[in-house]
């Protein structure tokens, strides 16, 4: 589930790709940046992309190991252009996700390895709730890890010009786990994107997170679970994970609230918040604290309400499909013994298909407000724009899309 993340951000290497290149025998900086779209140049770009990974420190026999004989795959570029379950909303995509038997064996998961979580959180900070909902989202606590040759799909992405410069990281970065004994490359498998292991690490977080928590002298992701738990709480930490502090909290909010507020870029303190109404799920007060929190609305004014503590950040880096985030922390919370939430107006919540999103991004983009692709896909900085136009409009500005604003901006208002 991972594949569709912020671990797949840009993690750029072209200004190596621009300098001189070690080796006599490598390519030069302008035949490594070309790219394409179809299989023509792949074989002499991945004979120039070998000669440049052993510049950057590759042995040859690693080299040769991970590229010799990988062609390039068409299908692996298909998969990439066919992404669209982050459309759903936040209902369909939890209800789905936070499945009873989840948090069950995530439950089961901690209480039968009590002294590993125990470890693994006193070195890291991370609680054992946090990561066994990653674990379950990301591939169903391993049974899903995939089985594509990693190399095969990584080297397709880097040669395919959409984002050639990040996978072209991600494909060094493997080149570098074969060679340090990690894996091999008939052992290195995974989705079509590239992610490893149980928590779906792409290549260059496996290389500079993982941990060797077994002690067995490699860090192997894909079949130590001491390692993959251990490599996720790492790269958690380097997140910004807040030791012994919340991540959600479900509240109640007051009918009057002004909604403007409930916005993750707004972060205020559990007094301001208590002040304003909101009180805790079961309906006790807040602590009149000063730790900072964000409303957060994932179905708008009508549906549940959660408080989004600083460490919600990290939910949201990991992976920034506010259904993911949201969904990832809520499942955490419940494996921690929370129950489930107030589901407010439910069905009567208006759900705008993919379709009527995409109307909608268009028109925003039309208006001036810059929401990014349009794709569908409810992003912040598509309900960061919803949320203008619904003051403008004066209508609840909750920044959640429905059909009456889409028919507002459509009739010109």
């Amino acid at each position: 589930m991972g594949r569709l993340t912020t671990r797949l951000r840009r993690v750029a290497i072209a200004a190596a790709l621009c300098a001189p290149l070690a080796s006599p025998l490598a390519a030069s900086a302008q035949q490594l940046q070309q790219c394409g779209t179809s299989g023509a140049g792949f074989d002499a770009w991945l004979a120039q992309f070998k000669n440049y990974a052993v510049s950057q420190g590759v042995s040859p026999r690693a080299a040769a190991a991970a590229l010799d004989g990988v062609r390039y795959d068409p299908n692996i570029v298909a998969l990439d252009r066919r992404q669209g379950v982050f459309a759903q909303s936040f209902f369909q995509f939890s209800d789905r996700m936070v499945a009873n038997y989840r948090i069950q064996k995530g439950r089961q998961l901690i209480n039968g390895n009590q002294s590993l979580f125990n470890r693994i959180e006193q070195q890291f900070g991370v609680p054992g709730a946090v990561l066994v909902s990653f674990w379950g989202l990301e591939t169903d606590f391993g049974a899903n890890m995939g089985d594509k040759p990693t190399i095969r799909s990584v080297a397709t992405l880097a040669w395919d010009c959409r984002r050639a410069e990040m996978f072209r990281t991600q494909l060094l970065a493997a080149m570098k786990i074969i060679d340090r004994g990690d894996l091999t490359t008939q052992s290195m498998r995974g989705p079509w994107a590239g992610e490893l292991g149980s928590f779906q690490f792409l290549p260059d977080h496996y290389l500079n997170y993982g941990v060797d928590f077994d002690g067995d002298g490699r860090v192997d992701l894909l079949r130590s679970h001491p390692d993959a738990l251990a490599s996720a709480a790492n790269y958690i930490r380097a997140l910004g994970w807040k030791r012994g502090q919340p991540w959600l909290e479900e509240v109640r909010v007051p009918k009057n609230l002004p909604w403007d507020q409930a916005d993750l870029s707004i972060k205020l303190p559990r007094s301001q918040w208590a002040r304003m109404g909101v009180v805790r799920a079961g309906g006790g007060q807040l602590p009149a604290d000063q730790l900072t929190a964000s409303l957060l609305l994932p179905m708008g004014r009508s549906g549940p309400a959660f408080l989004a503590y600083p460490n919600f950040d990290v939910f949201t880096e990991w992976n920034n499909s506010l259904v993911y985030a949201t969904s990832a922390a809520y499942l955490a919370t419940r494996v921690a013994g929370a129950g489930p939430f107030d589901r407010g107006a439910g069905k009567a919540i208006p759900v705008m298909s993919m379709s009527q999103v995409r109307q909608l991004q268009t028109l925003l983009n039309q208006r001036g407000h810059h929401v990014g692709g349009v794709d569908g896909i409810l992003g912040s900085a598509t309900r960061q724009a919803v949320k203008v136009e619904q003051m403008r409009l004066g209508m609840p500005a909750d920044s959640y899309p429905t059909p009456e604003l889409l028919a507002a901006l459509q009739a010109g208002r």
